[in-house]
């Protein structure tokens, strides 16, 4: 959710303050009462609304870490793409003395702790 789409259910959340009592009067609810149901639910909507906040921060499903996921694949989709090229673009010699020397780094005791760090 954006900060616009907060400001416009706050702007609807306001409004519907301002209109449901006098609906809860019109459907002969009384003055006194139709204030108090009013309320009721307004701060029911406002509690039920922080609720789903707090469930999409804990799921992690925030704007900025949505885009941020996003950003993530299309850069990892990019350099995969990029990378293909340029050992594509490699001899058959040298692309097969790259593997035999990934393979034979990976085969190093230690190499797979060393690359994680370097991540």
């Amino acid at each position: 959710m954006t900060k616009g789409h907060v400001l416009l259910l706050g702007l609807a959340l306001l409004a519907l303050g301002g209109i449901l009592p006098r609906v809860a009067q019109w459907a002969g609810v009384g003055e006194l009462n139709a204030g108090l149901v009013s309320s009721a639910l307004l701060v029911l909507v406002v509690m039920l609304w922080v609720a789903s906040y707090g469930w999409r921060v804990v799921r992690g499903e925030m704007t900025f870490m949505q885009m941020r996921k996003q950003y993530r694949q299309r850069y990892d989709q990019a350099t995969d793409e990029e990378l293909l090229r340029r050992f594509e673009a490699l001899s058959e010699t040298e692309q097969q003395a790259l593997l035999s020397s990934t393979t034979a780094d990976a085969s190093e005791p230690g190499a797979s702790s060393a690359r994680q760090t370097a991540e």
